[in-house]
This record gives C-alpha cells, sequence and structure tokens, in this order.
C-alpha cells in the first residue's frame, strides 16, 4: 500500500511538470537551427558582457536639501596673478557684517606675467576641460570619479617663468571667513583701517601707469578635494586700458562627496563676470580692480555615487537569456514556417508541371 501511494504521489507530480521532456527519436536537427542556435549564443555573450560592464560602472546622484550649517567657517583658497608690481597692490576680503580680513594671510610674490611654456600649454588643456564642462555637464561626474580613485593629483605646473622680468605680483594663500556674502577684492595701494572704515592706500600712486590685466590659477572655497576643476581656474584676463573694473559674481553651493572611498566636504561655485572701463567723465563710476563677490546659497547638495545592486544586476541578466531564447525560438519557428510553406508550393508546382507535360 506504501509503495502504491508513492507512485501515486510521484505520478502526481510528473503531472504537474511545466517542462515536458521530448524523446530524442522525435527531435530533428537542422542547419539552419543551428545556425541560428550559434548567432544566439553569440549575441547573448555580447549583451551579457556589456551588462556586466554597466554592473561595474558606477554615477553620481545628485540630492538636495537645506544647509544648517552657519557657524564654520569657510576657506578661501586663491592663486591670481596680477600684470603689476606687488608694492602698488592689495588684497583683503569685506564681507557684507563689515568684517574685513586683512591681506596678512595672503603671500605677495613678484613673478613674470608671461607664463612658460609648459605652463602656457597647461592653460590651454585647462581651456579645453573648461569649455567641455561648459558644454557637456555629465563630464563633471566623470572628474568627480577619477578624482576619487585618485587619477589626478594637483596638475598645475609651479609659476617657472623662463623670462627674468619681475613684472606681476602672484598673490596666493587661504583666508577663512564667515558665512556670509563678501567681496574678495584687489585695487590699487595697501589696505589700511580708518576711522570712516575700510581704505586702501591709493593716493600715492595716481600718476603712475597700471594695469589690471590678470589670471586666476586657482579659486576654491571650503576643502580641497583632486581632480576636481573650479569655474575660474585657468581664467585669464588682457586690457590694455588703464581704469579697468573686473568683476566676478559668484553664487557658493555647500557640496557632501560621500563614495565608497572617500567622504568629504567641499563647496562648488558658478559664476557670471564683467568688465568695463571706469570712467567718471562718461557717468561709469566705481573703482578700478579685481573684484570678487560672492555669496552662499540656502540649499546644500549631497553628491554620492552609486552601484547597480546584484540582485538587480542578476534579474537583468535573466531578463537577457530568457528574452533572447523566446525571441529566438519565436522567429525560428516563424521562419521555419514559411519555408515549410514556400516548398509546399514549389513542391505543387513542380507537380502540375510533370502532369501537363505528361498530358
Amino acid at each position: 500500500m506504501k509503495r502504491l501511494k508513492r507512485k501515486n504521489t510521484i505520478d502526481i507530480v510528473k503531472e504537474l511538470d511545466a517542462f515536458p521532456k521530448v524523446s530524442e527519436s522525435y527531435v530533428v536537427t537542422s542547419a539552419f537551427g543551428g545556425t541560428v542556435s550559434l548567432i544566439v549564443f553569440i549575441l547573448m555573450a555580447l549583451l551579457a558582457i556589456s551588462e556586466y560592464f554597466v554592473y561595474q560602472d558606477s554615477w553620481m546622484k545628485y540630492e538636495y536639501k537645506v544647509d544648517t550649517d552657519f557657524t564654520s567657517k569657510l576657506k578661501i583658497k586663491i592663486d591670481i596673478t596680477v600684470a603689476m608690481k606687488c608694492e602698488r597692490v592689495g588684497a583683503d576680503v569685506l564681507d557684507i557684517a563689515g568684517t574685513v580680513i586683512a591681506s596678512k594671510e595672503l603671500k605677495y610674490d613678484p613673478v613674470s606675467f608671461e607664463p612658460s611654456s609648459q605652463r602656457q600649454m597647461w592653460y590651454q588643456i585647462l581651456e579645453r576641460i573648461q569649455n567641455r564642462l561648459r558644454e557637456e555637464r555629465s563630464l563633471q561626474d566623470v572628474l568627480f570619479k577619477s578624482a576619487l580613485k585618485g587619477y589626478f593629483s594637483d596638475p598645475v605646473p609651479g609659476n617657472d617663468s623662463e623670462s627674468e622680468s619681475q613684472n606681476a605680483c602672484r598673490i596666493h594663500g587661504q583666508i577663512y571667513v564667515s558665512k556670509v556674502a563678501g567681496n574678495f577684492h584687489i585695487t590699487l595701494g595697501k589696505p589700511i583701517e580708518t576711522i570712516r572704515g575700510h581704505a586702501h592706500l591709493a593716493s600715492l600712486l595716481k600718476n603712475e601707469v597700471y594695469n589690471f590685466s590678470h589670471r586666476i590659477d586657482h579659486l576654491s572655497f571650503g576643502n580641497d578635494v583632486p581632480g576636481h576643476i573650479n569655474p575660474l581656474d585657468g581664467t585669464e584676463k588682457i586690457t590694455l586700458e588703464q581704469n579697468m573694473l573686473f568683476q566676478y559674481f559668484i553664487t557658493v553651493v555647500p557640496t557632501k562627496l560621500h563614495t565608497s572611498n572617500i567622504s568629504v566636504d567641499m563647496h562648488q561655485f558658478s559664476v557670471t563676470d564683467r568688465e568695463r572701463v571706469v570712467s567718471h567723465e562718461k557717468g561709469s563710476h566705481g573703482v578700478s580692480g579685481i573684484f570678487i563677490k560672492y555669496k552662499l546659497s540656502p540649499l546644500m547638495v549631497r553628491v554620492s555615487e552609486e552601484h547597480m545592486p546584484l540582485s538587480v544586476f542578476l534579474v537583468r541578466l535573466c531578463g537577457i537569456i530568457g528574452g533572447i531564447f523566446s525571441t529566438s525560438d519565436l522567429v525560428h519557428r516563424l521562419i521555419g514556417y514559411f519555408v515549410d510553406i514556400i516548398c509546399c508550393r514549389f513542391k505543387l508546382g513542380a507537380n502540375q508541371s510533370k502532369e501537363v507535360l505528361a498530358d
């Protein structure tokens, strides 16, 4: 009785088989079927390999939220060369609260304004990268991932000009400011503090020739991230006018960069610029110099590196294999059906021709 019940159970399970087996004596192979199978296997292998590369790749995910950090200091790192001697210019920061960060934290080095051949080559490369960044926003994701993997260090070569004339001043260093709107400026004379407020001692330079042509090698806010290219890096402004006012309007966006390899707080920024000649006779008032006006965005961006989960990869791989098998089987059956119809009509036409000839 037990064996009988066991056989009945096995028979019931066999009836539930959704994959019935066909006896090999009923299976017929053909060259056409073999060709289709070979094409299917090659296509399946190519799609599986491409899907694996997609699984290995990553992408940057951007999220936005309100920035609640108002108490910490913001670092401004600058490296700019002005086509004037160091004793003629001064630089500092004046924020919206009236706080003045003096230029004592900045260094003034006499250099030549003409770059060396190596440095000039780097400026050309950087200009091409900046142009591509303006056209293709997705390129910044590549730079982010390259920086995270350590592909880039600081690529800017040192200021090793081949010329011996020191007709320019390199102003560089870093300043820590409060997280409020401010104005970093370079103008005539050294900055001084007076009873009435902030001023630059430029009275002794009124009759001298001056030129605010400049080159920005580096300008960044917050922590340094290797490989990150800022919008003003490599910017060069050349003018033959004396009373020239250069203005840069910057919006700084706090950014948190999180990946499996690195986690850093940085600041990105967008910039618009304008320039004009200061002429009080023509009604164009102002102060000659270089003014970088910045403000902080109330929103913070969180950038994280995302990977495809293993479960999603396996599901997509199964979909590729199953889809190709089903589609190829359908195409094979349709082609075989039409081939049989054509062969039957051909045989029928041949038989009718023989009958006609016999008659």
